[in-house]
């Protein structure tokens, strides 16, 4: 199948993503303007600019929708609070149904970043504001409404982002439903992008990078490059295990399949690749492609995203040119 086939398919092509939908922000700060504080001494963080864009699962969101997937809907918990509304707002303005998303307690999974306003470099530590399992209610809801709609979707696309052994939205329960969901919805992709639970759901396509795939084989006492012994365990109906610029890894019950990418080189930023490739892919499987050539279209859109600062995103047409430059 063609890349221009795939992007024909696109607009038509609905995706669920459930899981961790956070905010970006991305706040610049000039040095010279730091100064001690009154009250504590220390040198203050001068903000100068802010912008705000959906971060972690918002993030595949708005990558789907930029490749020009009409039909994106987020499903994921917020809380009551200005970065919750920053949230919406982001999401909103980029075309993405955001219905389905859970109000709860707490504080809104936010990332912010503070990047130095005369290089443009992040130099200064991220403050996160971290989410921790929704309370039973909001867990229950969230499932409830995962069940009630997942029919309605050609894929449902899991993003499990939080770095915490509690994890965030993604709970054992959520798991639960999305393996049912994996088991009895036969025509529905269920991708799952983890980055310390990938071997936790049955049933389902798992797209682990090369270190979270050998962080799992460890987990399960297996060689870390053990991807045939991790694809069992995990019962997996498929693993795709990416390698960044060196190739993928496509293993199925009966085969094993190296795809080689063509490397980009200096990418300006690498920070959500893998979230635009997890996109590029479930859009070109849902449109029919083969799991080699939904890499190979993934890996073109990927190669657009690293070139552009921050969590860009790749356009249809940024996606045609790219395919003419790497010659792919």
């Amino acid at each position: 199948m063609t890349t221009a086939e795939i992007l024909a398919k696109i607009p038509e092509i609905k995706v669920l993503v459930i899981g961790d939908i956070c905010l970006d922000r991305w706040c610049r700060y000039d040095p010279r303007l730091a100064e001690p504080s009154r009250e504590t001494n220390l040198d203050r963080v001068a903000v100068v600019g802010t912008e705000v864009t959906p971060g972690a699962g918002g993030t595949v969101a708005n990558n789907l929708a930029a490749l020009g997937c009409r039909n994106v809907s987020v499903l994921g918990v917020v809380a009551d609070d200005g970065h919750g509304y920053e949230l919406r707002a982001a999401l909103q303005s980029r075309g993405i149904d955001q219905s389905l998303l859970v109000n709860a307690p707490g504080a809104t999974f936010t990332y912010t970043k503070l990047l130095n306003v005369h290089t443009e470099v992040e130099d200064l530590g991220r403050i996160d504001f971290l989410s921790f399992p929704p309370p039973p209610e909001a867990q229950e809801e969230l499932i409830a409404r995962l069940r009630s709609h997942a029919a309605s979707y050609d894929c449902i696309l899991v993003a499990d982002q939080m770095e915490t052994a509690a994890g965030g939205v993604v709970t054992a329960a959520v798991r639960s439903a999305l393996c049912e969901i994996a088991a009895t919805h036969r025509g529905t992709l269920v991708w799952i992008d983890s980055r310390m639970r990938i071997e936790l759901f049955p049933g389902a396509v798992l797209k682990p990078n090369e270190r979270e795939a050998g962080e799992a084989c460890e987990r399960l006492g297996l060689d870390r490059r053990d991807y045939r012994g991790l694809f069992q365990a995990a019962q997996a109906s498929m693993l795709i295990v990416t390698h960044g610029g060196d190739g993928v890894t496509i293993l199925r019950p009966d085969s094993e399949t190296t795809i080689p990418t063509r490397k980009v080189e200096n990418p300006v930023d690498i920070c959500g690749a893998g979230d635009s490739f997890s996109a590029g892919a479930c859009l070109a499987l849902c449109a029919g492609a083969s799991p080699e050539e939904a890499s190979k279209f993934a890996h073109l859109v990927t190669s657009v995203t690293i070139m552009k600062p921050g969590t860009g995103t790749a356009s249809p047409a940024e996606v045609v040119m790219a395919e003419r430059m790497l010659g792919l």
